[in-house]
């Protein structure tokens, strides 16, 4: 079976876990939903730049490293995948442009 970002959900729930001395996940939970929302802005800013720069293999694995502290993220925060996923479907119900219109001014 290939991997997946359930497989990702659930081994982030595993090492957020673990020892913060042996495991980056618990690290990263043991620093606070502020420290890990900061890797994610990082690791937004590098997959940016590899797309930019039209480099494959870097938005490959910038992109990785972007998809996994967005789970830690939802991990420290209380938020399953699953909910992730519940509002990308209901998304799909109606076009982009008319999801977008519909949204409440900030």
């Amino acid at each position: 079976m290939p991997f997946s970002l359930h497989d990702l959900e659930r081994i982030v729930a595993e090492r957020a876990a673990a020892d913060p001395a042996q495991s980056w996940t618990a690290k990263l939970i043991a620093a606070g939903p502020a420290r890990i929302a900061k890797k994610l802005g990082e690791e937004a800013v590098e997959t940016v730049i590899a797309a930019m720069e039209e480099n494959k293999s870097a938005l490959v694995s910038e992109s990785a490293d972007l998809i996994y502290h967005l789970m830690v993220l939802l991990r420290a925060r209380g938020a399953s995948l699953q909910a992730v996923l519940d509002e990308l479907e209901r998304r799909t119900s109606q076009s982009g442009l008319a999801e977008k219109a519909a949204r409440k001014p900030d």
